[in-house]
């Protein structure tokens, strides 16, 4: 079977979320899913988990939430701690 068709990736979908949130763009969870292509419950879950890990800040607007990117955050992988968030972002943009 070819690499292709194995369905991995590099990163996780806690790392689309990130680079998602991280162009400034206000999408909603379902919008988020559509784009990472996972179901929007599955996002709510990723963000929950980046923000309790303080990864991301949440604030809300009438009904709406709106989440900001922690660049100082470390990765939590021994491999890659010595990096921040915002060291990955811009590697990958």
């Amino acid at each position: 079977m070819a690499a292709e068709g194995r369905g991995w990736t590099f990163l996780t979908n806690h790392a689309h979320v990130l680079l998602c949130l991280s162009r400034g763009e206000s999408l909603t969870a379902r919008e988020l899913g559509l784009r990472i292509g996972i179901t929007e419950r599955a996002v709510q879950v990723i963000l929950s988990d980046l923000t309790e890990g303080g990864y991301l800040k949440k604030t809300k607007e009438g009904r709406r939430n709106f989440y900001t990117v922690n660049p100082k955050g470390r990765l939590r992988h021994p491999l890659e701690a010595h990096h921040t968030v915002g060291q990955l972002i811009s590697a990958l943009q």
